[in-house]
């Protein structure tokens, strides 16, 4: 069985999270750092807008910084998207791009990996979820994950959320469409496309049982073994410097 390396779940602010997931890149692409997965919750809770989107466009930023809710650019693509940290867990894979997980074919890709979340609401008790091209895991036809790849580095990074809880109001207001804007129905039109596994399951879900799930439901669905380990010293010298010389700066940030 194949082996990657599992880095259990940890916390941290955005500019760390992001620099991490790349830090892994840079150690893969000069074959120092193994296959790894790793799951993690954003403190403070944040947005992460796609690499192609802009800032100004997607986020209301002046209510995050009075909100103490940080802001960051991703280097995958897709949408703008609220890290609730009580509302979800984040994953990412990494391995190098020829790794035989990493398909070539982007929706193969997707669906292979998106097996995990699969996997991991059914472990939960939630039997219904399926993948749902491009880059989804529905429950019922709603959305529950969203999941965003890039290859780079000579590698191919995955990385996603499952939603634990859902605050469509917050999230509205965040993702900057304004006040009057906000109506009932349009709040409806978003719990009619987007749930939560505590709204599927009608129960409080407690982070630490989405973390053992999602182990569990990665390691089924990949075929892998998890050994569980941390960052080099190398690994964690490289996020600490992309952190603070990329990850915050508004030259990357606010780069589009």
């Amino acid at each position: 069985m194949e082996k990657f390396r599992f880095i259990d779940l940890e916390t941290h602010d955005a500019y760390m999270n992001m620099a991490i997931d790349e830090a892994i890149m840079l150690g893969i692409k000069e074959g120092k750092s193994p296959p790894t997965l790793r799951l993690y919750r954003w403190k403070p809770s944040a947005v992460s807008i796609g690499t192609f989107q802009g800032m100004h466009d997607e986020v209301a930023i002046e209510f995050c910084k009075s909100n103490e809710i940080d802001y960051i650019r991703r280097i995958t693509g897709g949408g703008a998207v609220f890290h609730d940290y009580n509302g979800e867990v984040t994953y990412s894979i990494l391995m190098p791009k020829n790794h035989p997980l990493a398909l070539t074919d982007i929706l193969d890709s997707y669906k292979l990996l998106c097996g995990g979340i699969v996997k991991a609401l059914d472990f939960l008790g939630i039997k219904n979820a399926e993948f749902k091209p491009i880059n989804d895991v529905t429950v019922g036809g709603k959305k529950v994950s969203g999941n965003a790849m890039t290859r780079q580095h000579g590698c191919m990074l995955q990385h996603g959320t499952t939603l634990l809880d859902l605050d469509v109001n917050l999230m509205f207001t965040i993702l900057k469409v304004p006040q009057e804007k906000i109506s009932d129905k349009m709040i409806s039109d978003v719990k009619e496309r987007v749930t939560s596994i505590q709204d599927i399951l009608g129960r409080s879900v407690l982070v630490d049982e989405l973390q053992e799930a999602l182990t569990w439901g990665f390691s089924a669905a990949l075929q892998i073994e998890l050994m569980q380990s941390k960052l080099s010293i190398e690994e964690q010298k490289t996020a600490e410097r992309l952190a603070k010389e990329k990850y915050s700066t508004d030259a990357w940030n606010f780069s589009r």
